[in-house]
This record gives C-alpha cells, sequence and structure tokens, in this order.
C-alpha cells in the first residue's frame, strides 16, 4: 500500500507533464494556423481592393439602365393612359350627342 501511495503520485504529475507538452504543442500549432489564415485573409482584402473599382463601374451602369427602363415603361404607360382616356372621352362625347337628339 505504501508503494501505491508513492507511485500514483509520481504518475500523475508524469501524466500531467505530458498533457502541457501536448498542450503547448497544440498552441503553437494553433498560432501558426490563425497566421495563415490572417494572410489569406489579407490577400483576399488585397484582391477586392483592387476589383472596387470594377464594382463601381457595375454599380454605376446598373443604375443606369435602371433608370432608362424606368422611364422607358413610364412613357410607355403615359402612352396607353392616354389613349384610353381620349376613347372614354370620345364615348362620353357619343352618348352626349345621342342624348341630345
Amino acid at each position: 500500500m505504501e508503494f501505491m501511495n508513492n507511485l500514483l503520485p509520481i504518475i500523475l504529475y508524469i501524466l500531467l507533464i505530458i498533457l502541457i507538452a501536448i498542450m503547448i504543442v497544440l498552441a503553437i500549432r494553433l498560432i501558426k494556423t490563425v497566421e495563415k489564415v490572417d494572410k489569406v485573409v489579407d490577400d483576399v482584402n488585397t484582391k477586392l481592393h483592387k476589383l472596387d473599382g470594377l464594382f463601381d463601374l457595375v454599380d454605376k451602369a446598373a443604375d443606369i439602365v435602371s433608370l432608362l427602363t424606368d422611364k422607358f415603361v413610364t412613357a410607355t404607360m403615359n402612352g396607353i393612359t392616354s389613349l384610353f382616356k381620349k376613347r372614354k372621352k370620345k364615348s362620353k362625347k357619343e352618348k352626349e350627342k345621342s342624348e341630345d337628339e
């Protein structure tokens, strides 16, 4: 029993030292991985900044196309509306003429 009381703490200390060493190695690997991810993110940010001008150009072109189509639709709707108003006015005038006679 005395032997076990002396041996168990030694085994626990050895396991604790091994666990701490493994944790240190994992922490170092984690730091290296984070640095690699940082480099990749920086590269992506650099490439995105280079494409900002292109995205602005596409955005402006889309705005211009949207504006032109809106004006075309508005003009078409106004033309159709005016045709129906003219027909309604003509039909009202014809009804008034037929009622007067």
